[in-house]
């Protein structure tokens, strides 16, 4: 296969060991922004090695799993270095989980403690009985990482949250009580050891944890450095912005919007918590050069009226990810985009947890429609039938495979599934079966369909919804849509679309006729919706993607019920 980017090295060290190179090269830089408080790489690696301490002293060891329920926080970030650094495995939970969700993390992990927001700790009180093993809980605050002035502010607007006198320990306590123990070394010496453990369906929809090696993270950084252009660092030490918003939890956030800006000098603007709104106050307000998003977060700030006449002309890369990027919504941002002096395209990464997060991207001054891009340095992609390790020639649709320094260790504690997701090809090489459906052309640009199990067959026809929703979001009253298959006891399975129209227009019957006139004059008539729902919004996951699964689960109830 055709390599766009040029090979790359990739140094043997934990992910803790790369942000101190980087501490060490540019001590002064500024590592992350919170609220306007600024830490600068020096600070931030003396903080590591404090809450390292901190953690021997509490006695976790090499090799333990300790939960980390947090959103985006200096002190997440400082937990999360320190146990990389002490061999200790972070195991990453989104906060907004729900108790129960959250004790399957803790028993499937076994870990041995959880850094939590007191906002959270009551939820996680509540699940001591439904832990296997004991724990102890960690209980950070927001405003122990303001400025005095914003923490007065913060304490009288927002609300307060009474703790019990006993059942866990501050952050503040926690690190007090490290002090007397001397940081311990850098244990893990090799990139290969495991070094977090983030969470996802996996190719078969079913949670499960993926282990992941401070190679893929290392490597993941340099590679998309390479391939972004956040690596000009180098001509500009420590002028460069990356706008983090998306949850550490979170393989993008995690890997792009985290480690790979701290492993380049580049600062990090800390958001804990945003909305459209704010998401564009932060943009005029701070500037930052870099900023990433999921499809349905730049839909609705493209739109919003705040952001008329800002010159955006400081934008040096605008990602998008962890959902496909529609054709009609990659036109309207670039307009959007050029409108506003912004130099740059939006740019569509994709990938999978099982390789961190994204594998593939459009190159910088490139773009085919309905290409995802090219993938990065060192990763190579084929495309098989489905089922099988066949590999298909170029322009043939199948499953996606990925193999390079980024894919995963395995599933924890699940071997069969590893076995089925990491498959040896004939070429030697372990390849990662995505489940995923594409093709790849003759230079090597990646086409995604959808999920393979998202495919709808009707009549014998397969209907992809993601093309289906290409064309209806080219209608000028929709906002966005999504598009299911609904069980047919002729066709098997007929589609359906649900819409969200844009501001102004409504769900008539004139408007769903329209639409689907749309449709028939723009795609096949077997796959052209049987029905049309309007819905003010679409139900979304907790990293912001279309769930198209709750739709699902909505029509099936309603054909059991009927």
């Amino acid at each position: 296969m055709k390599q766009y980017y040029p090979s790359l090295s990739y140094p043997d060290l934990t992910m803790y060991g790369m942000v101190r190179n980087t501490a060490l090269k540019y001590p002064g830089n500024i590592a992350y922004e919170f609220f306007g408080k600024t830490t600068t790489y020096a600070d931030f690696l003396r903080k590591i090695d404090r809450a390292a301490s901190a953690l021997a002293a509490a006695g976790i060891k090499s090799g333990d799993r300790v939960t980390i329920c947090m959103p985006n926080t200096p002190q997440a970030l400082q937990f999360f270095y320190a146990l990389n650094k002490i061999g200790a495995i972070p195991n990453m939970v989104h906060p907004l989980s729900g108790a129960g969700e959250i004790a399957f993390y803790l028993n499937h992990s076994a870990s041995k403690a959880i850094l939590t927001l007191d906002s959270f700790y009551e939820k996680v009180a509540s699940i001591r009985g439904d832990v296997k093993q004991s724990f102890f809980i960690i209980v950070a605050k927001i405003q122990d990482e303001l400025s005095p002035l914003l923490r007065i502010g913060y304490e009288l607007t927002q609300k307060k949250y009474a703790l019990p006198e006993d059942g866990y320990v501050t952050w503040k306590d926690f690190i007090a009580a490290g002090k007397t123990t001397a940081s311990p070394e850098d244990l893990t010496k090799h990139g290969k050891d495991v070094a977090a453990i983030l969470y996802s369906g996996g190719t078969t929809g079913t949670t499960k944890g993926i282990m992941l090696s401070n190679l893929n993270f290392n490597a993941l950084a340099l590679q998309t450095a390479k391939a972004s252009g956040c690596e000009i660092v180098y001509e500009a030490p420590g002028t460069l912005k990356m706008l983090s918003v998306m949850p550490i939890f979170h393989g993008f956030g995690l890997g792009v919007c985290i480690h790979m800006p701290l492993c380049f000098g580049v600062r990090c603007i800390l958001i804990p918590r945003f909305t459209p709104d704010s998401y564009t106050e932060i943009l005029k307000k701070k500037k930052p050069n870099f900023i990433v998003g999921v499809p349905t977060l730049y839909e609705a700030i493209f739109r919003n009226k705040k952001l008329d006449g800002v010159d955006l002309s400081y934008l040096l890369g605008v990602f998008s990810g962890g959902d496909s990027l529609s054709i009609e919504l990659k036109r309207k941002a670039d307009k959007f985009l050029r409108d506003h002096n912004a130099p740059v395209q939006i740019r569509e990464g994709y990938g999978t947890t099982e390789c961190v997060t994204a594998s593939c991207l459009t190159p910088p001054d490139t773009y085919k429609e309905g290409s995802i891009g090219v993938p990065y340095p060192d990763t190579e992609y084929c495309i098989v039938k489905p089922g099988t390790c066949e590999v298909l020639p170029p322009e043939e649709e199948g499953e996606i495979c990925i193999s390079g320094p980024s894919v995963m260790i395995g599933y924890l504690d699940n071997p069969e599934e590893t076995a089925d997701t990491l498959r040896t090809h004939e070429d030697g090489k372990v390849w990662l079966h995505t489940g995923d459906l594409g093709k790849m052309d003759e230079e090597g640009f990646i086409y995604f369909r959808q999920r393979i199990k998202r495919m709808i067959i009707s009549s014998g026809y397969n209907v992809y919804p993601s093309q289906v929703e290409n064309v209806i979001d080219a209608h000028p009253d929709v906002l966005i849509s999504c598009v299911i298959g609904v069980k047919d006891t002729y066709k098997m399975q007929k589609v359906k679309a649900f819409v969200v129209l844009k501001p102004g227009a409504e769900g008539t019957e004139e408007i769903k006729a329209s639409i689907l006139a749309h449709c028939k004059q723009n795609m096949a008539k077997y796959a052209v919706p049987y029905d049309i729902e309007f819905r003010s919004e679409l139900p979304k996951t907790l990293v912001g993607k279309v769930n198209y699964r709750v739709l699902e689960a909505e029509e099936e109830s309603k054909t059991e019920n009927a």
